[in-house]
């Protein structure tokens, strides 16, 4: 049985280069507006590699839901 009877021709089969390339552009279109999102709230965007983490993203995310944010005069840190 053949995978071209239905339609695949390969290059999305298997982890080659196509499936990195896709993953990639996924990952960063997750993680730079909570990046972006979380500097903005003072915190460094490198906390945005919990969203890929099960659970720890869902409390992560109620942590900062219910932070104090920032007022508009106050510096935020870099």
């Amino acid at each position: 049985m053949s995978m071209h009877q239905y339609g695949f021709d390969g290059w999305m089969l298997g982890w080659g280069v196509g499936h990195w390339i896709i993953f990639a552009a996924m990952a960063a279109a997750v993680l730079y507006p909570i990046g972006m999102i979380l500097r903005k709230l003072g915190h460094s965007p490198f906390w945005a590699i919990l969203a890929f983490v099960p659970v720890v993203n869902v409390v992560a995310l109620w942590v900062v839901a219910f932070s104090e944010a920032p007022s508009e005069g106050q510096e935020t840190r870099p």
